[in-house]
């Protein structure tokens, strides 16, 4: 009798399926068992509330799985909140500060991309220490705790890298809703 030896090949192929699988299993309704659409609501006004205090602009998104195209070559999340930093226009802000929070839950990543004005004015540790905030909230179901708590940081910043001058009027040039895909 002849036994088959899986091939080293044959565990990257296991590995990619169980990707697919895990993503695909995924849906938008687990996006709302996560963060309800009452919390998606107060969150919107929470970035709303922000952006009145700085020219920057803030953008929430929160992706069940990434697409087939993004599984197929085993591109990573960062890739995808990049694509949707684009997508979504938070680079086209008349400052270049704007920040996408970006959530893809198949992986439980979180990703902030922040546009280059934001960016000079913060080093990839304090990005990184928010990304951490969330996820230990993350771990214990307070998704919409660590999301508040990262727009009071990344307000934070925006206040005090990007003021509104006395008697400036925030123009919103980007949806304060959060994207949910």
């Amino acid at each position: 009798m002849q036994t088959m030896n899986a091939k080293p090949t044959d565990a990257g192929l296991f590995t990619k399926l169980g990707r697919i699988w895990r993503h695909r299993w995924i849906d938008e309704s687990e996006v709302r068992r996560a963060i309800p659409p009452a919390a998606l609501e107060r969150l919107a006004g929470r970035v709303s509330a922000s952006e009145r205090r700085h020219s920057g602009e803030i953008r929430i998104c929160v992706e069940a799985g990434l697409p087939m195209s993004y599984l197929w070559r085993h591109a990573p999340p960062r890739e995808r909140a990049v694509t949707l930093f684009g997508k979504l226009r938070v680079w086209d802000t008349a400052h270049n500060n704007g920040v996408l929070i970006y959530l893809l839950l198949a992986e439980h990543a979180i990703e902030i991309v922040a546009d280059r004005g934001i960016d000079a004015h913060v080093d990839d540790a304090e990005w990184a220490a928010m990304a951490q905030r969330m996820s230990a909230a993350f771990r214990e179901g307070r998704f919409e705790d660590g999301l508040t708590q990262a727009l009071e940081e990344i307000s934070a910043l925006l206040v005090e890298h990007f003021p509104l001058a006395d008697g400036e009027v925030d123009v919103n040039e980007l949806p304060d809703e959060p994207v949910v895909l």
